[in-house]
């Protein structure tokens, strides 16, 4: 794990787009997003279209703890059962596990588990990815400059 960015408490602030859809992007001066430098084009067949890559490169869980921690304090939202700490570029597209690309993502409204729209975006840009449908860069650039808008971005 990197920490790339040291961030002062309630110093974050989500912006919610619609609550009752999910639909929350992180601040970008504390979460721009960050990319694996690893995970290149002529590599993806052998890192993020590879079965169980993203296994292999995930945090334990007791080191993903202390950092959800710090970021809950950054954001100022206290923990639940329902808030999800996502990677804003997920690893499946190549994202780094690093402080500026990790968030503390809110459920949809109602939900009674964690359950995020963004998944659906991410699982959406993966197989884009792996099909050569859309570029590596082009579909990591999408997800973090807008995660809602990403897949209208690229025509997908």
């Amino acid at each position: 794990m990197v920490t790339d960015l040291h961030l002062n408490a309630r110093s974050c602030h989500l912006r919610t787009l619609n609550h009752r859809a999910g639909a929350y992007l992180p601040d970008a001066r504390c979460t721009p997003g960050a990319f694996d430098p690893a995970v290149t084009q002529r590599n993806i067949r052998t890192t993020i279209c590879r079965t169980g890559y993203t296994s292999k490169v995930r945090p334990g869980s007791a080191v993903m703890a202390r950092f959800k921690t710090a970021s809950l304090s950054q954001y100022g939202i206290k923990s639940g059962r329902t808030l999800e700490y996502d990677h804003l570029v997920s690893l499946e597209l190549g994202g780094a596990n690093s402080v500026s690309n990790l968030w503390v993502e809110p459920n949809r409204a109602g939900a009674a588990s964690t359950y995020n729209p963004k998944d659906t975006v991410e699982n959406a840009l993966h197989r884009a990815v792996c099909s050569r449908q859309v570029g590596l860069a082009a579909a990591q650039h999408a997800i973090a400059a807008n995660w809602t808008t990403a897949l209208h971005t690229l025509h997908l």
